[in-house]
């Protein structure tokens, strides 16, 4: 039968508190009845509630209870009592003091009580002279509902308070360490109606092995024992194994993509010249990117070495077009601001020390890299200042446009964006320039996520010696997996909130 099967599951610390919910539902209650410790019982009603055998209600309410000096007047009278109690018709207040045996505060806020509840008068007769008033008199025949009430039990509910105790409670609230109010959570529990049958039922008062142990199996007492069955069905908390962040994954599936397609990795420093990061790419020295409001320059040591085969050839490119037909920016090139070290604002840079590297042998070739990268960017829902930025150069004297938008679709589509278009751009080192747009299949518009081009031969020629067609194309990681995520503000991508991390969705497999 059913509920011989749900008997079958229970723990003994549920075999023991479902029973008294018939005779109470008190927390505190069902403790002392049981003999099982306040954390036991809140296990074993918590079990029960996952079986759907109890409801637990849980409320915070206000409990009085006496503090340090109430505990103290409860044994020895208020002091207001004791002061009244020492008047005789009229009394100085050098004579009250020394037979009341009470302190210089209790004796000052003695005078100021009883004064607000006209039981004495005050007068100056070669000193303080304190009287007695018929409403002293009548207060010492009836007695102090402040009294009263610190002679109550402890703790009070705040809300079950009538007007009289509310009025003592209020005074007595405003005085030093008398009571206190704390809020407590009141627990108590109510069996369901498939719980108030089993209690009907009756639970057998059996031995029932709840863990089975070594011990158990090799005396043999499991022969003779109910052993308690487990409940397959029952609510347990999650477990989170270790797991790679979220980011990760993701670097890990895009350098999967560009691997896939034959590409391969390029790496370098994040600290570089400023001759690799912006120079060797022709953008010139007078460009609003080099602007300390742009780009974080490193102090010390705020200068590094160039690459002295280069600085002739890319000198040439910036100040008259280095022989490929271009004028070139028509300025004085500076060594000096080439040197300065700074934090990569681009991998842009590892495909100039790539090209700069490669022989006519080694063409047609392809490389991609996935690295971080510094921009001095005010920080907002949209934008970082320190991100993760994927790079793509394709070195190959066939190469054109249509092979430059084929890559990237390519690539988009794994991401999971069915469609790319390009439309003209400005950068200062690719003409043509094309801005990257890919169809969101969610928000069902056209969404900008990168920048692309042909690099100009004022870039090529100086590193690689000679004019080859190079595709390149840099996008922001963050822009392009923030929505597979469900992430509003991209801020939120590195803040590191627990529970995120153990929940988000694996990167697409």
């Amino acid at each position: 039968m059913e509920i011989d099967k749900i008997i079958a599951t229970l723990h003994s610390y549920e075999r023991k508190v479902l029973p008294t919910l018939k005779e109470t539902n008190k927390f505190e209650e069902i403790a002392a009845k049981t003999g099982l410790q306040k954390v036991e019982v809140m296990r074993a009603l918590q079990w029960l509630q996952n079986k759907k055998l109890v409801r637990i209600n849980k409320q915070l309410k206000e409990q009085i209870v006496l503090d340090e000096n109430g505990i103290k007047y409860l044994k020895k009278g208020l002091p207001e009592k004791k002061f009244l109690e020492q008047i005789k018709g009229k009394s100085a207040l050098d004579d009250i003091e020394r037979n009341s045996g009470l302190s210089k505060q209790e004796l000052s806020i003695s005078l100021g009580i009883l004064k607000s509840k006209g039981a004495i008068d005050i007068t100056k007769e070669n000193g303080i002279v304190v009287r007695i008033t018929d409403l002293g008199k009548e207060l010492l025949k009836k007695g102090f509902p402040e009294e009263a009430f610190i002679k109550k039990s402890f703790p009070l509910d705040s809300s079950d308070l009538k007007d009289l105790d509310k009025l003592a409670f209020e005074n007595l609230r405003r005085r030093n360490q008398i009571i206190k109010a704390n809020i407590s959570k009141i627990i108590d529990a109510s069996p369901t109606e498939i719980g108030q049958k089993i209690i009907e039922y009756g639970i057998q008062d059996e031995r029932v092995i709840d863990r089975l142990t070594p011990e158990i199996i090799k005396s043999g007492l499991w022969k003779s024992t109910k052993l308690r069955s487990y409940d397959v069905k029952i609510n347990v908390p999650n477990i989170y194994g270790g797991r790679l962040h979220f980011v990760t994954q993701a670097i890990q599936y895009i350098k999967r993509i560009w691997l896939d397609m034959g590409f391969r990795e390029m790496q370098g420093n994040l600290v570089q010249t400023s001759f690799w990061d912006l120079d060797a790419l022709f953008v010139p020295q007078d460009h609003p990117a080099r602007d300390m409001q742009d780009t974080f320059y490193i102090k010390d040591p705020k200068y590094g070495k160039l690459p002295k085969e280069l600085i002739r050839k890319v000198k040439a490119a910036h100040e008259n077009g280095f022989a490929t037909g271009s004028k070139g920016w028509q300025y004085k090139w500076s060594e000096e601001m080439a040197k300065e070290n700074l934090l990569r604002t681009h991998n842009t840079i590892l495909s100039a020390q790539t090209i700069a590297n490669l022989k006519k042998s080694d063409l047609p070739a392809k490389f991609f890299s996935v690295g971080k990268v510094f921009r001095n960017e005010t920080l907002s829902w949209k934008s970082l200042f320190e991100f993760i930025q994927v790079e793509g150069i394709v070195v190959d004297p066939n190469a054109n446009f249509k092979h430059l938008k084929g890559y990237l679709k390519e690539f988009f589509a794994k991401m999971g964006f069915p469609d790319v278009r390009i439309r003209p751009g400005h950068f200062p080192y690719t003409e043509p320039s094309a801005e990257v747009d890919v169809w969101h299949p969610i928000k069902k518009q056209w969404v900008e996520l990168g920048g692309s081009g042909i690099f100009r031969p004022e870039m090529v020629k100086p590193l690689l010696g000679f004019e080859c067609p190079v595709l390149a194309w840099g996008l922001g990681m963050e822009r392009t997996i923030i929505d597979y995520y469900n992430i509003m503000d991209i801020r939120d991508i590195y803040n590191n909130d627990l529970k995120r991390l153990r929940e988000i969705k694996v990167w697409m497999k």
